[in-house]
C-alpha cells in the first residue's frame, strides 16, 4: 500500500515515531499537527526502555544507541529503618533498562522526522470529522483539512479517539503520581546503577538516575499514592487532566512531603524533598482498554489508544512498538482497509494484556499495599509473581516482545 495523505495527531515520542513510520511505509504526504507552542523537549521527566525491547526497537530503526541513555541494571526495594540512612532493603531484582529524559529521547526521534514531514507546531485540532473516502481535520484557527487517513498520537485526552469512539474515556483510577527530577545525583548507591523503590503504607516512590540531556544526570523521581479526600487536598481529577509546576494548591504540596518525611529514609527524603517544589507536578493515573485501535479511516497510537498505568514501565516502549507495528501493517497490506485490520489485529489484544497487568500492579503496590515492613526476598518474591501470574510471555512488565504473538 503505497501513497496517500496522512495526519498524525500529536507530535511528542509516539507522533514522531508514527511520522518516521507512514514516511518510510511510503505515504505521499504525512503532517504532524502538535499543539504545544514551545519546544517539547523542555520536558525533563525520566523513561525507561527495558533492554531486550529496547534491542529489537533498534533493530527497527526507531531507536538508536546514539541516543543520551544511562544504564540501569537492579532494582531494590527498600523500607524506612529508624535513621539507616539508605532504609533497609528487603527485595532485590534483576532490572535490564536504559532510563531516558523524556525530552532528549523526543528530540533524537524528531531529528529523524524526515525533512519532507510537515510538522506544524501549536496546531490544535478541534474536531475530527469521517469524510468521503478519508477524514477532515477542524483546526482551532477554523481551517479544515482532509487527509486519506488521520493517526491519533495525541495522549490518553486524544480527539481522534474521541471521534472514532465517542463517550470512552480514561477512567481515574483513585490515586496519583507525583514526579519531579533533582539535580542532586551526589553520593548514589551503586554508583546511580540501581533503580530504587522506596515503600510506605500506601504507596511508593520509584527513583532512578537519567541524562539531563546536557551530558550530566538528573534523579528522577515519582511517587504513587492516594490523597486523602479532605477539602484542598483532592481535586476533581476525575475527568482527564494533569496539574503541571506552579498550579499545586500549598495544602497538596505540603501534605506530598510531610509523607516523604515520615516514611523516607534520610537519604532519599533529603533527595526528593531537596527538589524545588515549583517544579514538581501531579500525575493523575488513568487507565483505558479501547474496543479497536482503528475504525474507518482512523487508527490510534500511544496513549491516545489504551492507557495502562505506569507501572509496567512499558508507556514509551508501546508507543514506539505501535509505530513499528503500523509500519509493517502498512507494507503487508494491500488497502488502507487491510493495513488498519492488520495494525489492529497486532495490537488491540497487547494494549489489554498491559492494562489488565498494570491494573493488578497498581492494587497490591498503591491501593492494597502489603506489610513492607515484614517482608525479606523470599517474601517478595513471591508477592512480585503474585502480580505476574495472570501474564503471559507475551505481556509482561517492560512490554512484550514484538517477536511474540
Amino acid at each position: 500500500m503505497r501513497g496517500g495523505s496522512i495526519a498524525v495527531v500529536g507530535g511528542s515520542i509516539a507522533g514522531c515515531a508514527t511520522a518516521l513510520a507512514a514516511s518510510r511505509a511510503g505515504a505521499d504526504r504525512v503532517t504532524v499537527f502538535e499543539r504545544a507552542d514551545a519546544e517539547l523537549r523542555d520536558r525533563g521527566v525520566g523513561i525507561a526502555l527495558q533492554s531486550d525491547r529496547y534491542e529489537e526497537l533498534r533493530e527497527a530503526g526507531y531507536v538508536a544507541p546514539e541516543m543520551p541513555w544511562a544504564p540501569l541494571t537492579r532494582r531494590v526495594w527498600s523500607v524506612r529503618d529508624g535513621d539507616a540512612p539508605h532504609g533497609r532493603g528487603f527485595g532485590q531484582q534483576p532490572f535490564p533498562f536504559r532510563a531516558y529524559n523524556w525530552g532528549s529521547l523526543w528530540s533524537e526521534l524528531r531529528s529523524r522526522v524526515p525533512e519532507g514531514v510537515d510538522y506544524r507546531s501549536g496546531a490544535v485540532v478541534t474536531a475530527v470529522e469521517p469524510a468521503d473516502d478519508g477524514v477532515a481535520l477542524r483546526l482551532a484557527d477554523g481551517h479544515q483539512e482532509r487527509f486519506d487517513l488521520v493517526i491519533g498520537a495525541d495522549g490518553y485526552r486524544s480527539v481522534v479517539r474521541e471521534a472514532m469512539f465517542p463517550g470512552i474515556s480514561p477512567e481515574y483510577a483513585g490515586y496519583i503520581g507525583w514526579r519531579g527530577a533533582s539535580e542532586d545525583v551526589e553520593g548514589l548507591p551503586s554508583d546511580g546503577l540501581d533503580a530504587h523503590n522506596i515503600v510506605f503504607p500506601g504507596g511508593h516512590c520509584m527513583i532512578y538516575r537519567i541524562p539531563d540531556g546536557t551530558g550530566g544526570h538528573r534523579l528522577n523521581w515519582v511517587l504513587y499514592t492516594t490523597p486523602p479526600q479532605t477539602d484542598g487536598l483532592h481535586p476533581d481529577l476525575r475527568t482527564p487532566t494533569s496539574l503541571p509546576p506552579g498550579r499545586l494548591n500549598s495544602e497538596l504540596t505540603d501534605w506530598l512531603r510531610a509523607l516523604v518525611a515520615d516514611h523516607f529514609p534520610p537519604f532519599w527524603a533529603d533527595k526528593v524533598l531537596g527538589t524545588p517544589a515549583g517544579t514538581t507536578f501531579i500525575q493523575p493515573i488513568y487507565d483505558l482498554v479501547v474496543p479497536h485501535y482503528t475504525s474507518g479511516r482512523m487508527a490510534l497510537v500511544g496513549d491516545a489508544a489504551s492507557v495502562a498505568r505506569p507501572h509496567v514501565g512499558a508507556g514509551s516502549v508501546k508507543a514506539l512498538q505501535d509505530a513499528t507495528a503500523l509500519e509493517a501493517a502498512w507494507i503487508a497490506g494491500d488497502s488502507w482497509k487491510d493495513v488498519l485490520e492488520r495494525y489492529d489485529a497486532g495490537r488491540g489484544a497487547v494494549g489489554s494484556a498491559m492494562v489488565a497487568l498494570a491494573r493488578r500492579m497498581g492494587s497490591t503496590q498503591v491501593e492494597n499495599t502489603p506489610d513492607w515492613s515484614a517482608m525479606h526476598q523470599p517474601e517478595f518474591d513471591a508477592w512480585w509473581q503474585d502480580q505476574n501470574s495472570g501474564s503471559d510471555r507475551s505481556s509482561g512488565f517492560g512490554g512484550h516482545s514484538l517477536k511474540v504473538r
